[in-house]
């Protein structure tokens, strides 16, 4: 089975013959002892320390699929390598692009995203509201803008539903979380901890709904909720507003209230509150296993992994902007 990597300190890279040798450095500037990684069991990597690689390097990894994302000092997502597009067809280039430029159909597939979205952030409501967290007028106001999202009359006042949607949710972490206060949601720098685990984690989300579309014939340029952009893959921004209550948020809750991550994985920098190494390791470990997690498909009729719920979406999506299913249904969380 291929497997994420994630590199988190600096060193050097280089093409071993069908392996990939990585030699880290420590601050010293001291080479330490290789680790060699079979490229067969890739999937992807994730970059978060400073890497001194060659063209050569980069067009093996383009030969043998093998997508790379790179991430800051300050975990802020950077950009991605994306091999040469394997699956993109002419006939889905054309149908996505007529998808866009209708308005019935991109605000079909655009409320879509949002009601699931939504839905899905009221279902993570309710599970602790269940639990003695008392969040009935947040769970009711939700509700509320939930109910106008059929009648928006374009995607800008949808966007404006959405954000009243995440602001009410946001509201609800004050009530889930036990011992960090969020304080409503800031970004660019987070100002505390729960704002620099959805930082995060929504990073890391949004890269795997890119990894996904890449395994598809959907074009990860062309968006129907958020605008397409010159230099963003923007339909993996639309398709990570779906699963981030399931995957990042849930993710959060377990970490903060089992105190798995404590203040002391946390660093005040530039006016700023980021994740030190030790606390990125810990929430990637718990993104993964929760990744790798199984559920009975009610469609399929077998067990799948919330990743594989990930493909599964962009099959759906597909399948509707090639006109073969007349209705796209996004997902929502049933269980």
């Amino acid at each position: 089975m291929k497997k994420t990597y994630y590199l988190f300190n600096p060193g050097r890279m280089a093409r071993r013959d069908n392996t990939l040798k990585f030699t880290a450095v420590d601050e010293l500037g001291k080479e330490q002892k290789p680790r060699y990684l079979p490229v067969e069991g890739i999937e992807a990597l994730y970059i978060f320390g400073s890497i001194d690689a060659n063209s050569a390097l980069f067009n093996f990894l383009g030969k043998q699929r093998i997508p790379v994302h790179f991430f800051d000092y300050y975990e802020h997502y950077t950009g991605s390598f994306q091999p040469k597009e394997y699956l993109l067809a002419g006939k889905m280039q054309v149908e996505q692009t007529r998808a866009y430029l209708q308005n019935r159909r991109r605000m079909h597939i655009a409320q879509r995203f949002v009601e699931s979205a939504s839905f899905n952030m009221l279902k993570n409501m309710r599970y602790y509201d269940k639990r003695g967290r008392e969040m009935a007028p947040l769970i009711t106001a939700l509700e509320g803008f939930r109910e106008s999202i059929g009648a928006s009359p374009d995607v800008p006042a949808l966007m404006g539903i959405e954000g009243n949607c995440r602001q009410i949710y946001y509201q609800a972490f004050e009530h889930i979380i036990t011992d960090f206060p969020m304080n409503g949601r800031s970004r660019q720098p987070p100002s505390n901890e729960v704002n620099a685990l959805i930082s995060f984690g929504n990073m890391m989300c949004y890269s795997l709904a890119l990894d996904m579309i890449y395994h598809t014939q959907l074009n990860p340029t062309i968006s129907f909720l958020h605008e397409p952009g010159a230099r963003r893959y923007s339909l993996a921004l639309d398709l990570a507003e779906v699963f981030k209550p399931i995957l990042v948020d849930r993710t959060i809750f377990k970490l903060l209230n089992r105190r798995e991550l404590q203040p002391k994985h946390f660093e005040q920098s530039l006016n700023g509150c980021f994740l030190k190494d030790t606390g990125r390791k810990i929430f990637i470990k718990s993104f993964e296993e929760r990744l790798r997690e199984t559920i009975q498909h009610r469609s399929l009729g077998k067990k799948v992994s919330y990743k594989r719920l990930v493909l599964l979406e962009c099959y759906k999506l597909a399948k509707y902007i090639l006109k073969m299913e007349e209705e796209y249904r996004a997902f929502k969380i049933w269980w």
